[in-house]
């Protein structure tokens, strides 16, 4: 039988793996879901990711998420 202290230590330990459990209750996406947005940048912001794109050879929108997170 699981004692209360070992389910708190789980609870901690994989606090991240709850918190996205319940989100998926929420809303039935997971967190590693991908979803297609419309922004508006100006010229010269999409200019300098086109270049970033050309050297990194990654999508645009992998860049544009390694500097959000």
């Amino acid at each position: 039988m699981i004692t209360k202290k070992r389910i708190e230590e789980i609870k901690r330990k994989y606090k991240d793996v709850f918190e996205s459990l319940e989100k998926y209750d929420k809303t039935h996406k997971l967190p590693s879901d991908r979803e297609r947005i419309d922004i508006t940048l100006s010229v010269r912001t999409i200019n300098k990711l086109k270049k970033e794109k050309q050297k990194k050879s990654k999508p645009i929108s992998r860049i544009i998420e390694e500097k959000v997170e």
